[in-house]
């Protein structure tokens, strides 16, 4: 490869090892993507690109394309391999804090089948969300990152073993661990009392963005409406909303209409689950909320149904106490952990 990241001293020589080769080896091995013969897109041309680009020919890729923005393959004549078969994102471009872009319009690459990213935080980057959106298998850089820890645990204390149950059960531990849990639902249907009680549970941090909208602002939300107007609301709520999303480990209770904006799902779903809070209609509080005050909520909810079911994950019932539903978000995630 030419670069080395992990140094043992062996009664005074000197051995250097890349552990980032297992990583990546390991994370294409649970992909069980199929890497022989098949035409790789790689984006950057750093340390990590030549890793990549090692594992990829070992593995017998057939062509290997490296894309960088200077190089005889650049973002100005990308189109030139528009028929890549596997693309994996070496760069930093979409890495927290500065989320939600990607090198790439996948949309383009009509044979893309396998799309990686060694970014690791956020958990889904734009580019893996648009994968996941066009129904392309992908992996985010968590398993790589845990590989090659262990690996280099492993040659620092000489150990030997078999490593995916350690590396699958630590993947789990942090992914739940990072997990952001994001409440949607109607306004009034109980998503930050039954956030608040989850996050207490889990140890997590709790944001209400609506709160967080008042603190920003230092205007109470009827006040926002009144001066700006729903249009102007939503637009302050989907930046808080990315700002509150990018980072990770959080119970997240969200307003009851920032469904209705569709960039707010990449901001929610890069680092979380979304769980769609249900309560019965007559039971929804009603106070202090100004499109719910005098509104025709049955209508309301018809109106933003379809939005609530695209965007979640899970949808759980609060009709009963915040307690049952708190419980029930904790053996969904118990749930997903040990799948």
């Amino acid at each position: 490869i030419g670069c080395v990241n992990t140094i043992v001293n062996r009664n005074g020589k000197i051995f250097g090892y890349n552990t980032d080769y297992f990583g990546f080896d390991y994370m294409i091995e649970k992909s069980r993507a199929a890497i022989k013969g098949a035409k790789c897109l790689v984006l950057g041309n750093g340390g990590a690109a030549r890793t990549v680009r090692t594992v990829l020919s070992d593995r017998k890729a057939g062509e290997i394309i490296t894309v960088s923005r200077s190089g005889k393959d650049n973002y100005d004549n990308i189109f030139r391999h528009y028929d890549a078969d596997i693309i994996v994102n070496t760069t930093p471009l979409g890495m927290y804090p500065n989320c939600g872009v990607s090198a790439v319009e996948l949309e383009h690459f009509k044979k893309c089948r396998g799309v990686f990213d060694l970014i690791y935080n956020p958990a889904r980057t734009k580019l893996l969300l648009d994968a996941e959106r066009l129904g392309i298998p992908c992996a985010g850089g968590l398993s790589m990152l845990v590989a090659q820890a262990k690996q280099s645990s492993d040659l620092f204390f000489d150990r030997t073993g078999d490593d995916s149950p350690v590396i699958d059960g630590i993947v789990k531990k942090l992914s739940l661990e990072m997990q952001n849990i994001i409440l949607i639902g109607m306004p009034g249907c109980g998503k930050s009392t039954v956030g608040r009680l989850t996050a207490k549970k889990l140890g997590k941090k709790f944001i209400d963005s609506d709160e967080q909208i008042v603190k920003e602002t230092g205007k109470t939300i009827p006040e926002i409406f009144r001066d700006e107007g729903e249009a102007g609301f939503r637009k302050i709520e989907a930046q808080i909303l990315k700002n509150i999303c990018g980072r990770s480990g959080q119970v997240v209770a969200s307003g009851g209409g920032c469904v209705t904006v569709a960039e707010n799902y990449e901001s929610m779903k890069q680092n979380g689950i979304i769980i769609w809070i249900k309560r019965e209609i007559s039971k929804l509080e009603r106070k202090g909320r100004p499109l719910s005050m005098g509104a025709d909520m049955i209508k309301m909810y018809d109106d933003r149904k379809s939005f609530y079911e695209k965007f979640s994950d899970f949808c759980v019932e609060n009709d009963d106490s915040a307690e049952e539903t708190s419980c029930r978000i904790i053996n969904i995630l118990k749930s997903e952990a040990s799948r």
